[in-house]
């Protein structure tokens, strides 16, 4: 399916268009675990509305919204599916990072005619780069947990090239999708597949020696310069951990609407003329979680907006977007994903019952995704965020503290 390019769509006209889908991804929920992907109507339905397009550069046919409409856009479309909505953010999230980093020659490239730019990725350094010629590089290696892979229209991976860390970009005709993706507890529909390069050959120009988790912007970028746009311009790991809170921060939400359904349907055994949602305590269990996840989202909304903040005050010299911006706002946001999964495993899940912890209960699907999440490679950096929070606090050094183990 193609889909033409649109012009004149407003904010929330976008946002609007995640909320009208969610009863379809209820109702897609148990197909897109079975396929290990949402299927062909989703990803038809996503190329309709145009969040594949939320991040990409008006140049390239792109809405050129910002992160604020980008979060609210997953949340919507993780209450209606989790995987869906994770799948969606990890592929429509990394067009950021390429418009980033690559020049105009590269992005005029990759972008085409029709601006059709979809990419997985993965956050570890894979396999090896090779010069071939002073004009390309070849790839090889299978990169993992690549969520999204199998829309995806690129790849944008890392690699090692003589112990040196390489990003790049590559066409969808380099690389294939491997089918192992399955058997994991929850986020079973996110098509977190392996890709695999086989002597694949691209560009040099699709290259760049940095990483995801250092790119080069202080003081503007590549990117911002073309686009005349600071977003253009941030730091990536913050802007992960914003990605999956927003997912989180949907799935509570999904919860707690399944939670209300849950009660309201639930006769009490003495008085059947009355339900579980005529008492205190499942009143105040579904308050007091709703009461977290409203606070988890409004620290998503404010920290989206101050990483655009950063992003601007780096471009316009008025001050760097530093690492250790970078890191009070990825601790920022991991904690608001944190507290959704607080209340959805302790209240939620917890009060909901044990009938609804069975196979096919929505319930239960929501906290095995939430679980899953809590073993994401995100989450685990808290320690050593916290840890490098605190130094940046005291004025001692913080970059020696690796994020990733």
């Amino acid at each position: 399916m193609t889909v033409a390019p649109e012009t004149g769509l407003t904010e929330p006209e976008i946002i609007e268009r995640a909320v009208a889908l969610r009863p379809a991804l209820l109702a897609r929920q148990a197909e897109t675990e079975r396929l290990t992907h949402y299927p062909e109507d989703t990803h038809d339905d996503f190329l309709r509305a145009g969040f594949y397009r939320i991040l990409q550069p008006r140049r390239y046919g792109g809405h050129e919204f910002g992160l604020p409409v980008f979060y609210r856009v997953v949340v919507e479309i993780a209450r209606g599916c989790p995987s869906t909505g994770w799948a969606l953010s990890l592929t429509a999230a990394h067009v950021l990072q390429a418009c980033t980093v690559f020049d105009e020659k590269a992005q005029d490239e990759l972008f085409g005619a029709d601006g059709d730019f979809r990419a997985a990725s993965t956050v570890a350094p894979v396999g090896i780069a090779q010069p071939d010629g002073p004009d390309h590089v070849i790839l090889d290696g299978t990169w993992p947990y690549s969520s999204g892979a199998p829309y995806s229209t690129h790849y944008l991976g890392q690699t090692l090239r003589a112990g040196t860390p390489v990003l790049f970009v590559a066409p969808r005709s380099a690389w294939k999708v491997l089918d192992d993706w399955r058997g994991s507890l929850g986020l079973r529909g996110t098509g977190s597949n392996s890709i695999r390069m086989d002597q694949a050959r691209v560009p040099t120009h699709f290259t760049c020696e940095t990483s995801l988790l250092d790119l080069p912007v202080e003081g503007g970028s590549a990117g911002s310069k073309l686009h005349g746009n600071p977003m253009y311009a941030g730091r990536a790991p913050s802007f992960f951990h914003g990605e999956l809170a927003a997912v989180m921060i949907g799935t509570a939400y999904a919860a707690a609407d399944e939670y209300a359904r849950i009660v309201a349907a639930r006769p009490l055994l003495l008085e059947p003329g009355r339900t579980r949602a005529d008492l205190h305590d499942y009143q105040r269990h579904l308050g007091e979680a709703l009461g977290v996840v409203h606070l988890a989202e409004a620290a998503l909304r404010q920290t989206a907006e101050d990483w655009m903040e950063a992003c601007r005050r780096n471009v316009s010299g008025e001050a760097p977007f530093t690492v250790v911006e970078d890191n009070r706002l990825a601790l920022m946001f991991l904690n608001a994903g944190r507290m959704a999964w607080d209340v959805l495993q302790g209240i939620l899940f917890r009060t909901a019952g044990s009938r609804h912890a069975r196979d096919g209960e929505r319930m239960q699907r929501y906290f095995r995704d939430a679980a899953t999440y809590w073993t994401h490679v995100g989450p685990s950096m808290y320690e050593p965020l916290v840890r490098r929070v605190g130094c940046d606090t005291l004025g001692l050094p913080s970059e020696h503290i690796a994020l990733i183990p």
